[in-house]
């Protein structure tokens, strides 16, 4: 018996899946186009983004204002506020969405698994127990339980760093 795996949002991205001109780090950033772009969070030095292509539910990204490739080139205050809002969605995620853990890391380099190379950023990828189950394993998918829209709106309603 076959199963389908319903993901009626990626439609957009299929119909409209022209590459994006530049760093869309910097095209988030510098367009003021926040829900567009997912943006959940601007601060003086760095600003949140949601990952468009999610590990998993509530996958966030935090990266610097300027086109900055590697964490050396950070400014301190880059490097503090960076780690201040990372602490922040950190307690944002617990209280919108409840993980039971969490990732936070960054691929620094093609070799190392980095997918945007030339603009630093910083992972948080929430976690649950269980979270990982077969579909990874036997069919290279992952099933990710709620639109990017409703939590891009539920972080909205409940951000008010």
């Amino acid at each position: 018996m076959i199963h389908n795996i319903w993901a009626p949002w990626r439609i957009a991205y299929i119909q409209d899946h022209s590459k994006e001109e530049g760093c869309f780090l910097c095209n988030a950033v510098q367009n003021n186009m926040d829900e567009k772009h997912l943006v959940i969070h601007r601060a003086k030095e760095c600003f949140c983004i949601l990952n468009k292509y999610p590990y998993n539910s509530g996958h966030i990204m935090i990266a610097p204002n300027k086109h900055k490739a590697d964490i050396s080139d950070l400014t301190d205050q880059e490097m503090l506020e960076i780690m201040q809002v990372t602490r922040d969605m950190k307690e944002y995620l617990m209280k919108i969405m409840k993980p039971e853990g969490f990732n936070l890391g960054v691929n620094l380099g093609k070799s190392a698994g980095a997918g945007l190379i030339g603009h630093f950023h910083f992972h948080i990828v929430p976690r649950w127990n269980g979270d990982t189950n077969f579909m990874p394993v036997i069919s290279d998918i992952k099933v990710i339980p709620q639109s990017l829209e409703d939590l891009y709106s539920e972080f909205k309603k409940h951000l008010h760093i």
